[in-house]
């Protein structure tokens, strides 16, 4: 009850304060007694002061790759290996770009060591998924050769037992196959396109390849921008806000773990990362993000930013639509101050690229 009494009466001061907290407030109990109750005192962080200047008209290099012939080259062969035909390879030895079926068992100082066992085991050739020096090893060999490749583990591999140390493993290659790609011509280009000639197909590649190039600059573009403005900020922003940020990603992350029928211990486990490690991925990421919302929503602030109920509605839509959830339903979910706290940002964006200066 005591508990609940404190909540309200924090809560009560920090609404008529008109404060932003950013963390849980500490609550300490100084006195209780029969006349006048329960005093105590209440602890909480708030977001800094935030100063902000040269927002608009900043002057940053925007660079827009330009689509070479080699490009499209390499996107039409993406297509050719879709729907390339796999044959065995029966008549010369195993080549890179080849896929090897093999077992292998590997030894440390003549001491089979866990997890180096498989048969069968499909790898293609040139992919890197092996330590350096073992795919290059079985290059040259035929189908049905038995033989030792010796490699050393690297100092930085995950397992601590074997980090740089010298391995042999012995092999048995069972099969080779090979992709076997479809001629590129009007034909091909009708079965994996709506196009009718192969020049057709190679023109719209070329378009949307373009435009992913522009899609890719403007990116960049804005994060510049974003990073000018965060030089140009002035603020002492506690450690609790990056230590909320973190906290909110890694839920966010757990989330998408769940989706895919996973948890965050079996993450750590297969990852090899302790919470700690894990946690310290976030930290840049997350000092970013806080920097850049506090610039934001001062930009917000200064120049009177105010979204209208048609930008809240259109926000509201987005996001029902990203969550696949009737946007009525929705809406008791995330409040209306929530959103158009992130309209109001996503105009400062706009206002800051919309005065940049592209060189």
């Amino acid at each position: 009850m005591y508990k609940r009494q404190y909540q309200k009466s924090v809560a009560e001061v920090i609404d008529e304060l008109k404060l932003e907290v950013v963390d849980m407030p500490n609550i300490e109990v100084t006195e209780v007694s029969k006349e006048n109750g329960v005093s105590f005192k209440a602890t909480f962080t708030t977001k800094p002061e935030v100063e902000i200047k040269d927002y608009k008209g900043i002057k940053v290099n925007k660079t827009v790759k330009n689509v070479t012939d080699e490009d499209v080259a390499n996107e039409l062969k993406r297509y050719q290996e879709k729907d390339a035909r796999i044959i065995d390879v029966t008549d010369r030895p195993l080549q890179k770009g080849d896929t090897a079926v093999f077992d292998f068992e590997g030894f440390v100082d003549g001491e089979a060591f866990e997890g180096g066992k498989a048969e069968h085991f499909s790898l293609e050739i040139g992919s890197g998924q092996f330590i350096p020096g073992f795919e290059e090893q079985i290059i040259g060999h035929n189908v049905g050769d038995e033989f030792d490749v010796n490699v050393t583990f690297p100092e930085d591999y995950h397992a601590e037992e074997l980090k740089g140390k010298e391995t042999t493993f012995k092999v048995k290659l069972h099969g080779i196959s090979t992709k076997e790609l479809p001629e590129a011509d009007d034909e091909f280009a009708k079965d994996v396109s709506e196009f009718d000639t192969l020049e057709e197909l190679k023109e719209d590649i070329r378009k949307r390849q373009a435009e992913a190039n522009e899609k890719k600059a403007a990116s960049e573009f804005e994060n510049k921008l974003i990073d000018a403005v965060i030089e140009n900020m002035e603020a002492e922003i506690p450690a609790e806000m990056y230590e909320v940020r973190i906290d909110e990603m890694i839920r966010d992350f757990e989330y998408r773990l769940q989706s895919q029928g996973l948890n965050l211990d079996m993450y750590l486990q297969y990852s090899g990362l302790d919470k700690d490690s894990f946690r310290k991925t976030f930290e840049a990421q997350a000092q970013r993000q806080v920097k850049i919302r506090l610039a934001l929503e001062k930009i917000v602030e200064v120049e009177g930013i105010e979204p209208t109920e048609e930008e809240i509605e259109k926000e509201y839509a987005r996001l029902a639509e990203a969550y696949k959830m009737d946007a009525e339903k929705l809406k008791p979910m995330i409040p209306a101050a929530d959103v158009k706290k992130d309209v109001a940002v996503n105009k400062a964006i706009d206002l800051i690229r919309d005065s940049a200066v592209a060189e």
